[in-house]
């Protein structure tokens, strides 16, 4: 009975896991909080990506806007966000039988990033403007078309 009346807000905390975009960031370091091998990884994800990328899955998915990665020094709102996804059922059986583990979560989503809309039309310029348009001033990046 015990294990029975535990079960509501423990398991809710088990079943949803975070994902921070600096765990899939290939500008950052293993000890800056990159999980995922480099080239697999993509430059500088958001918390908006990842939530597209695995609600398209099919995924339940929260965003989570305000919440930082506490390894990160960069306040700038691009770094913000963790997302929440319900990873596991009640019974302890993956959601998605394709995803069992986080791991396999993170590397979707790394891979399916670079796919997004957004990504494939903003790759026009080089690196370095892209750099600079995906900063806190937003202006820069819209004035490119």
């Amino acid at each position: 009975a015990a294990a029975a009346a535990g079960v509501a807000s423990p398991a809710d905390k088990e079943r949803f896991i975070c994902i921070y975009p600096a765990y899939l960031n290939n500008k950052k370091t293993i000890a800056e909080g990159r999980r995922i091998p480099i080239d697999k990884a993509v430059e500088n994800p958001t918390s908006t990506e990842i939530q597209d990328v695995c609600a398209a899955v099919g995924f339940n998915v929260l965003l989570e806007k305000n919440k930082m990665y506490p390894r990160e020094w960069n306040r700038d709102v691009q770094y913000r966000g963790r997302v929440r996804i319900q990873l596991k059922q009640d019974d302890g059986n993956p959601c998605l039988p394709q995803f069992p583990t986080r791991k396999s979560v993170m590397l979707y989503a790394a891979e399916t990033i670079p796919k997004l809309k957004t990504r494939t039309q903003k790759m026009g310029g080089s690196d370095q403007s892209l750099q600079q348009g995906e900063g806190g001033k937003k202006g820069k990046g819209k004035k490119k078309k």
